[in-house]
């Protein structure tokens, strides 16, 4: 089996999904009436298999993975920041397994034939226990020898951007038809930080969506201002000790006040490059690795043309 960086007879593009964050798309895009023979939901199975047959044709990645929230709340990052997605926990559970997220109850019988089609087709599907899928793509990422297409709704990943190695993330706006290419002109523009930059600002200004509290007072613009003036989040804080660095007083006893989570934040909020990814074919396959799988999963969830155009496109994306 081989891993990203070891296949050379080829020019590699890798192209890593956020396979939550395109599947809670898909399931909110598709309306609910498409549905199994048996009347059980497939929108979001569906909208995935589109998603991935849009990408490959439009974008002709020679490799693959649909990375996975083995942990979308990893007790380390908990740890760290106790507020860290709490508002999203639907069920605690005994110390050492997962809490359960909370999930629109039509969306979560879905995620197992999303595993299963994904699985028949031969699409590498990697999670890693105590990983977030973001941290999967951060250490794939930082693995690559080749360019990479980062594809996500979640604007975290924004700080693997680097144009020196090909790296950029995109971004759906509407399904996957239209995408923002996030690239380090783009994050210069819109956020005046490139990718490392954006942990800091995004750190600073909080995420409510994550339950990262920030330091109160300082938004996107302030804090990307402050980074603008002082170089990084270190430089920050050594202004915030230097009596003659021109802060306001407010900046300056807000930043003060915040040093323990600002301590700790940089850890939470970077994405991981150093996960235990498993030896994994990671090459976009032209035939399906188990047929009757397929075929048996397409009749039993009613996935029709949907299935039918990935695997045609597959079979023809690197002719």
């Amino acid at each position: 089996m081989r891993r990203v960086t070891q296949e050379n007879s080829a020019p590699q593009r890798l192209m890593l999904l956020d396979t939550a964050s395109l599947y809670f798309r898909a399931y909110f895009g598709v309306p609910d009436s498409v549905k199994a023979p048996d009347g059980t939901p497939v929108n979001a199975v569906r909208g995935l298999l589109e998603f991935i047959t849009r990408l490959v044709h439009d974008h002709r990645p020679t490799h693959l993975v649909a990375c996975m929230d083995a942990d979308w709340r990893p007790q380390w990052r908990v740890d760290l920041i106790p507020s860290y997605k709490a508002h999203r926990v639907a069920e605690e559970t005994p110390a050492g397994t997962p809490d359960e997220e909370e999930v629109p109850d039509t969306l979560s019988p879905q995620v197992p034939v999303i595993e299963d089609v994904l699985d028949a087709v031969g699409i590498a599907r990697v999670g890693v226990e105590g990983y977030e899928a973001d941290d999967v793509i951060g250490t794939f990422t930082a693995r690559a020898s080749g360019p990479v297409d980062i594809v996500t709704g979640d604007r975290d990943l924004f700080q693997l951007v680097d144009d020196g190695r090909g790296r950029r993330v995109l971004y759906p706006i509407k399904g996957v038809g239209t995408l923002q290419v996030t690239d380090e002109a783009f994050l210069r523009e819109k956020y005046a930080v490139d990718g490392p930059g954006y942990v800091d600002m995004a750190l600073l200004r909080g995420d409510p969506s994550d339950g990262l509290p920030g330091v109160p007072g300082v938004g996107e613009k302030t804090a990307a201002k402050l980074l603008a003036q002082f170089g990084d989040l270190a430089g920050i804080m050594a202004a915030v000790d230097d009596p003659k660095a021109k802060l306001t007083p407010t900046q300056r006893k807000r930043l003060d006040e915040a040093r323990p989570y600002i301590a700790v934040a940089p850890k939470v909020v970077r994405v991981a490059d150093d996960v235990p990814l498993p030896d994994v074919d990671t090459a976009l396959p032209h035939a399906p690795r188990d047929p009757a799988a397929v075929e048996r999963l397409g009749e039993r969830w009613g996935l029709g043309g949907s299935l039918h155009r990935l695997l045609t496109t597959l079979s023809t994306h690197q002719e």
